[in-house]
């Protein structure tokens, strides 16, 4: 979240630059989406429910990408997506998900605005950054640190119309706490728990632009 030393900002704000251009050629590939049921927004490491601490100390292993299968109704949808768009391809989208997913999580901690914009709607955005400006207000930081992602997997996929929707599962290992302006704890934990995240992605096939955005997250 907001509040760090200016250097510090300016910093992150040029690696976060750097992540995006890369990012927009990881999920910029165009491919296609089903507009999911999104409901609230939920901003990271808000409103999180009680998870299981984390061994600190385990080896981080590589995430698990599963492909749905063709034959299932989401394979199905995702079928669609290459009659749109044929470069459309569900491994590569999922680990530029991932990247997506890191990146968010980062820039909403350190209520980097400028990163953030581009990678989320318009509703999604102005979720995040009343949240961040809150934040700012009450003089309180955000600290989190994604220690390692379990599992990035596709739950949900359609096509209306032009707009293809994706709904992503993110299961991570984070270390998650907001604290208040004197840096005492206020909410979540410094011990590593795991988070279940689903995350919809979305992008208007007929444009131009190749750039996926979130369009709702919540906690699973």
């Amino acid at each position: 979240m907001g509040g760090g030393l200016p250097l510090d900002l300016i910093l992150f704000g040029m690696i976060a630059a750097f992540l995006v251009l890369r990012l927009r050629s990881i999920l910029g590939r165009r491919t296609g989406f089903e507009r999911s049921e999104s409901g609230p927004v939920q901003v990271p490491g808000l409103g999180r429910p009680i998870a299981p601490v984390i061994d600190a100390k385990a080896e981080p292993v590589a995430p698990v990408r599963p492909v749905p299968d063709p034959a299932s109704p989401v394979g199905a949808a995702l079928a669609q997506f290459r009659r749109v768009d044929r470069n459309f391809d569900p491994a590569h989208f999922l680990s530029g998900a991932e990247a997506a997913f890191r990146l968010i999580v980062g820039a909403f901690a350190a209520g980097d605005r400028v990163a953030l914009r581009p990678l989320l709607n318009d509703e999604t955005y102005r979720s995040f950054e009343q949240a961040i400006a809150a934040r700012e207000a009450q003089g309180e930081t955000q600290r989190s640190e994604i220690r390692g992602v379990q599992q990035v997997s596709i739950e949900a996929a359609n096509l209306a119309g032009t707009t293809g929707t994706i709904t992503v599962k993110f299961v991570s290992d984070q270390i998650a706490e907001t604290l208040d302006k004197d840096g005492r704890p206020v909410a979540g934990t410094d011990a590593v728990i795991e988070i279940t995240d689903l995350w919809t992605f979305e992008r208007d096939l007929s444009q131009s632009d190749p750039a996926w955005r979130l369009a709702a997250a919540r906690s699973g």
